[in-house]
C-alpha cells in the first residue's frame, strides 16, 4: 500500500490586492506537514504553481525551503514531487535541485530533449518508495509546457505537441516499471470539461484552445493529479482530479471546498481517494451586491475576535448598490467598522445601468483582466470582436510579459 497527498496551485507570495498572505501560506504549510505525518504519507505531489510570480520573493522562496527541510526531518523516507506551474519559472524551480534531491525532493521545471530529437523521459520519471524503500510507483512528473518547448515556437500546434509529450512520456513509463508498481501522471494543465474559476485563473496559453483531452490519460494511469484550475473536481472519472487551491485566490473563490488529496494505491491500482478539507487560517467574507443600509446592517451582524493578532484578522469585500452618487461611501463603511477586527480589503459600487448607455457601468480593471480588456476595447475600436489569431496573438505577448523576470521589477 502507498499514500500519496495531492495537493497544487500554492501561490506562495501572492499580493491579495496589496496585501501578503505569508501567514496563511505558513499556517497552510505547517498544517500540510502535520497532515502528511499523521496520514503517514508516502509521498507528496505539489502540481504546479508553488509560486504565485516567476520572481518571487525571498521570503515566498523560503517558505518553500522551509518546508521541505522540516519535512524531511520529520519524515526521512518521504517523497516530495514538485512541477513547475504556468505562474512559474522552470529553471528558478529547477535552480536546486541537486540540493533538494539529498531531501528526496524531486524538482522539475522543463522538458529536456536530446539531441535527436527525443524526450529525455529519465528526467521526468521519479521512483516512489514505500517505508521500506522499495520502489512501488512510478510519477510521470510533467511540468507546465509553453509552446517553444513542444511546438519549436509554432503555437498552433500546441495542443498536438503537448499530447505528444504526454504520450512519449507515458510509453517510456510503461517501459520503466516493473510488474505491480503503479504509474501516477502529474500535470499542470487546462483539461476539456473542467470548471474554472470566475476570476483568478489566466489562461494558460492561448485562451481556451490549449485545453488537452482526458483520454490523454489511459486506464494503466492509476491515478492523475492536476494543478491549474483552483475549484477542486474530478474530470470524467474519479482517477483524474485537480486538488484545488489550499487557499482561496480570490474573493469569488470563498465558498470553493479547498482541500489536499489523499490517494491510496494498492499494487498498480486506485484503492481509493479522500478529500482532506484545509482549514482557513484567514477567514473572508463578501458583502453585497446590496443597497448601503442593508450592507451596514451586515457589516453590523459580522461577528469577530479582538484578540486575533491583525494579520489574522478577516478579509472582507464588499459591494454597494448605489442610485444616486454617496461622495463619503468609503468613510461611511470605515466608521461602521471602527472597533471591530476586520479588514476593508475591497470596496465596489455598483451603479444604476440605464438603457442605451454604455458609459455609466464603471470598469473594475482588476476583476476584468488584460484579456478581457483587450477584447472589449478591440470591440468599440472597430465595432466587432477580435478574431481567433489576434487573440492568439494577444495571449502570447502577455505570456511573454508575465515570463519576463524585469515585469515584477
Amino acid at each position: 500500500m502507498l499514500r500519496l497527498i495531492h495537493t497544487a496551485d500554492w501561490h506562495l507570495g501572492q499580493s491579495f490586492h496589496g496585501q501578503e498572505r505569508h501567514t496563511e501560506h505558513r499556517a497552510f504549510l505547517d498544517w500540510l506537514l502535520e497532515t502528511l505525518i499523521a496520514r503517514d504519507a508516502d509521498a507528496l505531489l505539489v502540481a504546479g504553481d508553488i509560486f504565485d510570480v516567476v520572481n518571487p520573493s525571498l521570503r515566498a522562496q523560503e517558505l518553500l525551503y522551509d518546508f521541505i527541510v522540516s519535512a524531511h526531518e520529520r519524515l526521512p523516507h518521504l517523497d516530495i514531487v514538485l512541477i513547475a506551474g504556468n505562474h512559474d519559472s522552470g529553471n528558478r524551480i529547477e535552480l536546486p535541485a541537486p540540493l533538494m534531491r539529498r531531501l528526496r525532493t524531486h524538482a522539475l521545471g522543463r522538458v529536456v530533449w536530446q539531441e535527436d530529437g527525443e524526450l529525455d523521459a529519465d528526467h521526468l520519471l521519479v521512483p516512489l518508495t514505500d517505508a521500506a524503500g522499495e520502489t512501488q510507483a512510478w510519477c510521470l512528473a510533467l511540468p507546465f509546457l509553453r509552446p517553444a518547448e513542444v511546438t519549436g515556437g509554432d503555437a498552433d500546434d500546441y495542443v498536438s505537441g503537448i499530447s505528444s509529450v504526454h504520450e512519449r512520456l507515458i510509453d517510456a513509463a510503461r517501459q520503466r516499471r516493473e510488474p505491480g508498481q503503479a504509474l501516477v501522471a502529474m500535470s499542470h494543465a487546462h483539461l476539456h470539461g473542467a470548471t474554472v474559476s470566475e476570476a483568478s485563473e489566466r489562461p494558460i496559453v492561448i485562451g481556451g484552445e490549449e485545453s488537452i483531452s482526458a483520454a490523454l490519460f489511459p486506464d494503466d494511469i492509476a491515478y492523475v493529479a492536476l494543478g491549474h484550475l483552483h475549484r477542486a473536481q474530478q474530470v470524467g472519472e474519479p482517477r483524474i482530479r485537480y486538488s484545488g487551491s489550499p487557499l482561496p485566490l480570490d474573493f469569488s473563490e470563498v465558498d470553493y471546498p479547498h482541500q489536499v488529496v489523499e490517494i491510496s494505491l494498492d499494487g498498480e491500482r486506485l484503492t481509493g481517494s479522500e478529500a482532506l478539507h484545509v482549514p482557513r487560517p484567514v477567514a473572508m467574507h463578501r458583502l453585497g451586491p446590496a443597497p448601503l443600509d442593508e450592507v451596514l446592517s451586515e457589516l453590523d451582524a459580522l461577528t469577530d475576535d479582538p484578540a486575533l493578532p491583525r494579520e489574522r484578522w478577516p478579509w472582507l469585500e464588499v459591494t454597494v448598490a448605489l442610485d444616486a452618487p454617496v461622495p463619503d461611501l468609503r468613510a461611511r463603511l470605515e466608521a461602521a467598522l471602527e472597533g471591530k477586527a476586520l479588514r476593508l480589503l475591497r470596496l465596489s459600487r455598483r451603479l444604476p445601468q440605464r438603457e442605451g448607455d454604455t458609459t455609466s457601468a464603471r470598469i473594475d480593471l482588476q476583476t476584468l483582466g488584460p484579456r478581457k480588456l483587450f477584447e472589449r476595447t478591440w470591440r468599440e475600436r472597430w465595432d466587432a470582436p477580435p478574431d481567433d489569431d489576434v487573440l492568439a496573438d494577444f495571449d502570447r505577448l502577455h505570456q511573454d510579459v508575465l515570463d519576463d523576470p524585469e515585469a515584477d521589477a
